[in-house]
């Protein structure tokens, strides 16, 4: 499938739970790669993962030790993601939520969130307030360089970013790494490899 998000509505926490039950399964089940290099460097803790969808990288997380809070706008994927984790002997804290508005209550080691759209112009501070003393937070996205790319992502004239605009919703006194890169990282679309561009954005807090 495609990363088509054309309605008006799709920042919607209803329009997201219609899409997931158009399908049985609407991601791989995989971790996605930068979450994978990241955590790898770092010690087990607390970690949100805002945006979970069916729960592949709150899973991950989960099985190499720590403790996750998945978050999306909907029930239905997390429903998959709390079945897979179940059968897995896995414990993962699921919340539904309106990523628009929805405010963590704790800060984390990690923060981490996979293809949101800034939430209707929510930006990214919030995402980085929710970063613990001494913890990580990554961002990533479709690239907009990838809006004439070979995955038709329309969507992205309008919510995408570069991680340049994640980097500018922070501070950097608070912070004593800002990173923001573009990855290219194979992609399988129409039986055919591929190659896409993905804004990454890595920081660490003081």
């Amino acid at each position: 499938m495609t990363d088509d998000i054309s309605s008006a509505d799709e920042l919607d926490p209803t329009w997201w739970e219609e899409r997931y039950r158009t399908f049985d399964r609407m991601w791989s089940g995989h971790v996605n790669p930068s979450l994978a290099q990241v955590a790898a460097d770092l010690a087990p803790g607390t970690a949100l993962d805002a945006g979970a969808g069916e729960g592949a990288d709150a899973i991950w997380l989960a099985e190499h030790g720590w403790r996750v809070t998945a978050v999306d706008a909907s029930q239905t994927a997390l429903d998959r993601g709390a079945a897979q984790a179940a059968a897995r002997g896995l414990e993962v804290t699921w919340v539904q939520a309106d990523l628009r508005t929805w405010t963590p209550a704790e800060r984390y080691d990690l923060v981490t969130s996979h293809y949101l759209h800034a939430e209707g112009g929510r930006g990214w501070a919030w995402l980085a307030e929710a970063v613990a003393p001494g913890g990580t937070l990554l961002v990533v996205g479709h690239d907009p360089s990838d809006l004439d790319g070979p995955v038709p992502r329309p969507h992205l004239a309008r919510l995408g970013h570069t991680a340049d605009h994640v980097a500018a919703d922070l501070d950097p006194a608070q912070w004593s790494s800002i990173e923001p890169r573009v990855i290219e990282r194979p992609h399988r679309h129409d039986g055919a490899e591929v190659v896409v561009r993905d804004a990454v954005l890595v920081a660490r807090r003081r």
